[in-house]
């Protein structure tokens, strides 16, 4: 069958020759026999044409699925990615003012306050005699879907919390997926009635509260899921929004239900109703209603009303009834109506409807095509079920998702810590990255890729990807995705963020100047960038830099910390003396009153977030400091982790940090005259304070711990080989130039702590649902075969990795990839753009299993052991070590120039000045 354009116009222009507009979708199915189809429906200066060609096989919903993908089209048909690009170009921007606009073009549009006027009418009609014919067509007025297929609709999503409390991460997933398809939906159908429903389900009287609704609203809005229609919109086609405004409606509809004996009046009493739960229990019947009311006398039930007994309303289940839903995540479920619930009430005796049917008139009269729930809303679907079946309402296509569970495998609550999503903005965490961790809550891409834009879910998010087993709530994971997020953001955009998390705090004085406010958080935000996972962190790390933890004394640094063995090697003391007693001089450099900010700023006044870049001009402060340290280092004869480590103690009182010329810098912020940081509130130690401390902590050191331990070493070996230099061979040694090592300036966690084995792969297989994922089993000296997902498909094929000898890092946690349990990482050269990826090669002759080493570092003992799983993963050590981590002009793999090795030997890579990651 052929059609060509002109056809096709010709065709639109004898059906309207007033439309302004003619879109012309031509669809073919390439079955057997084929009917043509064409349908026209005009609206005020519209004309949309459909010309369809089908047939409809057994599998109509197969055949509608194919039909919903073939487009006619004179050209190539466009990319996956064009047409996304062309959806969105399409898409209306609905505010306000354009919905209204819109809505009075509409003949048919009714406000919320008219549909339901309109309905009440109409069902007090039915109610008063009307019959059953005529009631069926006042039904058809209420439920839009009706004789529609649903899958050929729009999509019309809803999401229905109770306003019983706040709203956390389940229901925010179950909103965020609704939402994802709804957008979707809105894409692909651009002048359709799809959209994002927000209900407010409030007829539990005794719990809601507008506070909880308020608080509910205000998360989503914050997570970005704003609603087409729903409470206080002003384009209530379908409202109102709230069940507590919809009572006159449930109690007309079940009145109808009533008339048309589906439904009936049940006079039970409550004494009754235990009696004959007790009797069925004792006979080892499954309790429920048995029908008594069922088939009353019309006369007894009349009599009964006219007296004003108390009655509910119950359901009559058809004799034989079975319920079948094709659910999109769990398959087939299917229940028989009659043995499993009875009959069942939908108005209580105070006329309060009760849930299910509350719920299945909604979705039929707001003409809900999908419902996306928990799957503890599975055992429901029966009773709604039945009841849209009895008011001849399509039933919607139900996803029921499975819980999200704690780390400890049970369901999720507060006892693991923060579930609300209020609680989640208010630690720093980004509404995109939520969305982001939410998402993968029960749902992959089928790739490895784990961090999404929002555009990038709307496209790629599909129920049919929605995965039926539990999913463990991560908060080191979600926390990874928000510091991921972060890192595409620019210091500008996370500055408001970060203003918050000092409010927070209280850091911030009330009143404060602007300028000084706004240097400070800026700072504040360059110094954390690359640090932070959450905003909070900036706010806690400011406060961190801006105290002083050195101890009043040695002796209580605690015993074996890095701290006390560093002051015992006796560099500290030396180099902590000359540093106050530069300072008392004022030859010690200090931030520039006049350019606080020179150590954020690159040379085109850029904010600085890489820790190791610094700014400034020659004349700046971080210039003038980087200048003492070589004075420093060439007076006292140390260099490197001797040097820094000491000076980052006595300026900072900690260890390890960002660097330090930031943080004094940053100090100096907090410190200047009438600065905008509440100095008691963030615990500020000027530096003043600092030099006074330390001199306290000076005093305190025990002698044996005042003089360099490798310098009295040297100075032992000299004499006991009975050499001695000369004063010519020192001033000689000197002057001679030092060979730079890699390692000097790092201050990263030592490459000790990371457990790198040999292991052998035995098993390479494809993973099922990720295009770039392999899956590995791999040996690596336990007792049980490690299972490893790696992103190495688009490099190697699966023979090529069987029987490999490779290295693995072992200590970080198990985690699941699109998925697949993964525990641990496989590590490759790979070249500076990573477009060649290659296995480091292991000495045929390494042990299975053994850890790999690297000269100069010892990895015997307590010291040298690798470090924990979580700490691991919460210290961002392997992310600290990876930039060190690279491969020779010679393709040896090494860590600061120092080969990694086996027992056997040295391993190689055949990618020459790469890295190793």
């Amino acid at each position: 069958m052929k059609l060509n354009m002109a056809s096709m116009a010709l065709l639109a222009a004898s059906l309207s020759s007033t439309s302004s507009l003619v879109c012309v979708s031509y669809r073919l199915c390439m079955l057997h026999r084929c009917m043509l189809i064409g349908a026209a429906i005009s609206r005020k200066n519209t004309l949309i044409v459909t010309i369809t060609a089908f047939t409809r096989p057994a599998n109509h919903r197969g055949a509608l699925t194919t039909l919903s993908k073939l487009h006619f089209s004179t050209t190539k048909e466009p990319t996956q990615q064009q047409q996304s690009t062309i959806r969105r170009r399409k898409a209306l921007k609905q505010n306000t003012a354009t919905l209204l606009s819109r809505a009075s073009t509409f003949t048919n549009y009714k406000d919320g306050a008219l549909f339901l006027s309109t309905t009440e009418e109409s069902t007090t009609t039915a109610v008063n005699g009307a019959s059953a014919s005529s009631d069926e067509s006042n039904l058809d007025n209420l439920f839009p879907n009706k004789n529609k297929s649903i899958i050929d609709l729009p999509p019309r999503m809803r999401f229905a919390p109770s306003p019983t409390g706040s709203l956390h991460v389940g229901g925010a997933r179950t909103a965020l997926y609704n939402w994802l398809v709804a957008k979707k939906g809105q894409l692909d159908f651009v002048e359709g009635d799809g959209g994002f429903v927000l209900r407010v389900e409030d007829t539990d009287v005794a719990r809601s509260t507008k506070e909880s609704e308020d608080s509910v609203l205000a998360d989503l809005s914050w997570l970005g899921l704003t609603w087409d229609e729903g409470p206080n919109t002003p384009l209530a086609k379908y409202g109102p929004y709230r069940q507590s405004e919809r009572s006159t409606l449930y109690s007309k509809i079940a009145n109808s239900l009533i008339e048309s004996g589906k439904a009936y009046p049940c006079f039970s009493t409550p004494e009754e109703l235990d009696a004959m739960k007790a009797r069925m229990e004792a006979e080892g019947i499954p309790p429920r209603y048995d029908g008594t009311w069922r088939d009353a006398d019309p006369e007894v039930v009349k009599a009964k009303i006219d007296a004003g007994d108390p009655y509910t309303v119950r359901f009559k289940v058809p004799a034989g009834a079975r319920v079948v839903i094709d659910d999109a995540v769990r398959g087939t479920v299917s229940w028989d109506a009659e043995a499993t619930v009875g009959d069942f009430i939908l108005l209580r005796s105070s006329g309060v409807p009760v849930y299910n049917f509350c719920v299945a008139v909604d979705d039929a009269s707001m003409g809900i095509t999908t419902v996306i729930r928990a799957e503890e809303h599975l055992t429901n679907t029966l009773r709604q079920g039945l009841i849209l079946d009895a008011l001849g309402a399509p039933r919607p296509r139900y996803a029921h998702c499975s819980l999200i569970l704690g780390e400890d495998k049970q369901k999720l609550s507060k006892r693991h810590g923060a579930t609300s999503c209020n609680q989640f903005r208010l630690d720093g965490f980004l509404p995109d990255a939520m969305i982001n961790y939410l998402a993968l809550l029960g749902w992959n891409d089928g790739t490895d890729n784990e961090i999404f834009t929002r555009e990038e879910l709307i496209d790629a998010f599909d129920i049919d990807r929605i995965v039926k087993s539990p999913s463990v709530f991560d908060m080191d994971k979600l926390k990874w995705v928000n510091s991921q997020h972060l890192k595409r953001m620019d210091v500008e955009e996370i500055i408001g963020l970060v203003e918050e998390q000092l409010g927070f705090l209280g850091m911030i004085k009330e009143g404060a100047d602007e300028a000084k406010k706004s240097d400070f958080i800026f700072a504040t935000t360059a110094l954390a960038k690359q640090m932070m996972e959450t905003t909070q962190d900036a706010a806690t790390n400011a406060k961190t830099v801006l105290g002083y933890n050195l101890p009043a004394a040695f002796v209580d640094l605690e015993d074996g910390s890095e701290a006390k063995e560093m002051v015992k090697q006796g560099n500290f003391y030396g180099i902590a003396m000359k540093i106050i007693e530069m300072y008392e001089s004022g030859s010690f450099p200090t931030p520039d009153s006049s350019n606080l900010l020179a150590a954020f700023m690159d040379g085109s006044n850029k904010a600085i977030v890489e820790d190791n870049q610094v700014g400034g001009d020659e004349t700046s402060y971080p210039q003038a400091y980087k200048a003492t340290m070589k004075s420093v280092a060439k007076e006292m004869k140390v260099k490197g982790k001797n040097l820094f480590h000491p000076v980052r103690l006595a300026l900072t009182g900690e260890m390890s940090g960002q660097d330090v010329t930031k943080q004094m810098s940053l100090l100096a912020l907090a410190s200047e005259d009438d600065t905008a940081v509440n100095a008691e509130a963030a615990d500020v130690v000027t530096i003043e304070a600092r030099m006074e401390k330390l001199k306290g902590f000076c005093d305190s050191i025990p002698e044996e711990f005042r003089a360099s331990k490798q310098a009295s070493d040297d100075a032992a070996n000299r004499s006991k080989d009975g050499k001695k230099q000369t004063k010519a061979e020192e001033e000689a040694a000197a002057a001679a130039p030092a060979v730079a090592d890699p390692l000097d300036g790092y201050e990263g966690p030592p490459i000790t702590a990371l457990d790198i084995r040999v292991g052998r792969i035995n098993k390479v297989w494809v993973h099922e649902e990720a295009d770039k994922l392999f899956c590995e089993e791999i040996d690596v000296g336990e007792d049980e075969p490690r299972q490893i997902a790696s992103g190495l498909r688009p490099y190697m094929d699966a023979e090529d990795l069987e029987g490999r000898m490779v290295l693995v890092l072992c200590n970080l946690k198990a985690r699941k990839l699109a998925g697949f349990p993964s525990h641990g990482m496989v590590l490759c050269a790979s070249n500076e753009d990573h477009s060649v990826v290659k296995l480091v090669s292991v000495p045929v002759e390494a042990k299975i299993g053994e850890r790999v080493t690297v000269p100069g570092f010892d990895f015997e003992g307590e010291e040298g052991a690798p470090f924990a799983e979580n700490k691991v993963g919460k210290k961002k050590v392997f992310e600290k070590i990876a930039p060190f981590l690279q491969t020779s002009e010679y393709g040896v793999p090494t860590f600061g120039g120092r080969p990694l090795l086996t027992s056997a030997g040295v391993c190689t890579s055949p990618i020459n000045k790469g890295s190793v990651s």
